[in-house]
């Protein structure tokens, strides 16, 4: 007999409908199996799908798993603004002014999310993510460049490397010069593919220090075909380390501690995204905030 799930579609990291990254958000999994939310997730066709479920950890609010259309991932950053929106607004759990944290049980691990509330209603919703960790720096640019299809002189012209950077999942970060590089690229999915495995990156997040807003840092886009993801609107687990990264990297200057970017131009579908870098007496990054608003958009059942 078939049985009807509910669910709701929201865009995330933006502050008005069809535009941000959409998500599917099923506030009750519980009694799916894995093979029927993966099955969900291909039928939605959306960058990520995510199922509430009862936590296994006592500190946790609820567990939330992650399935992109081709595989369930561990952690993903705009699954877990706009999960909590969606459980927030659906009263799950009790608001308190001005700010509610709650934690959210994922694969790696129980992390906090602090909820803006304002009138007893959600707004921004901004998470924690892991310590970052700092992979490998690419020292060959000619697989980068023919993944990407642009000439190997033109990653030259940047100064600064392509390195996989993770504070929950592992991103290949590559720098380029200017907006016009950026909106240019037509990446070879295949070499691209080839790449982020080679480098054990779930995707590649290229960014530019130009931006067609005067409050925002960084211009960016993100390709993940190994994850049934072509192009993303918006990332929030790549924010994350592009945050890290231009910290370490002296590009972040030492006295500002937060910043903006913006992604999803190219698709029709911009998103913005706030990022706080945290640092140590040394300077060093040690906790990364990634936020953003969350607009409701389709609400429904799914007969399984």
């Amino acid at each position: 007999m078939a049985v009807e799930i509910a669910f709701e579609q929201v865009d995330v990291f933006t502050d008005r409908p069809f535009a941000g990254n959409p998500l599917c958000v099923v506030p009750d999994g519980k009694g799916l199996s894995g093979e029927q939310m993966q099955a969900i997730a291909q039928e939605m066709n959306l960058s990520e799908t995510t199922f509430v479920l009862p936590p296994t950890d006592p500190q946790a609010t609820y567990w939330m798993r992650i399935f992109t259309p081709a595989k369930e991932i561990p952690f993903a950053g705009h699954p877990s603004v706009g999960t909590a929106y969606v459980m927030a607004r659906a009263g799950r759990f009790p608001l308190q002014e001005p700010v509610t944290q709650i934690f959210q049980q994922v694969g790696v691990g129980t992390l906090p999310l602090d909820i803006e509330v304002s009138g007893g209603k959600p707004g921004r919703v901004i998470m924690t993510q892991g310590k970052p960790t700092f992979g490998e720096v690419l020292r060959d640019l000619t697989p980068v460049a023919d993944a990407l299809g642009v000439d190997v002189g033109t990653l030259a012209r940047v100064n600064l490397p392509a390195q996989v950077v993770s504070t929950g999942l592992g991103h290949l970060l590559v720098p380029l010069p200017d907006l016009d590089v950026v909106g240019s690229l037509r990446p070879n999915v295949a070499r691209l593919d080839a790449l982020l495995q080679n480098c054990g990156a779930l995707g590649c997040f290229v960014f530019c220090l130009q931006a067609t807003s005067p409050d925002t840092f960084a211009h960016a886009r993100m390709f993940a075909p190994g994850a049934g993801v072509p192009e993303d609107p918006a990332t929030g687990s790549a924010a994350g380390p592009l945050g890290a990264y231009l910290a370490v990297h002296g590009v972040l200057p030492t006295g500002q501690t937060s910043f903006l970017i913006e992604q999803g131009i190219e698709m029709g579908r911009p998103s913005h995204l706030w990022v706080e870098v945290i640092r140590d007496a040394a300077g060093m990054p040690t906790t990364l905030r990634v936020g953003g608003t969350t607009v409701p958009v389709i609400r429904g059942t799914i007969r399984v």
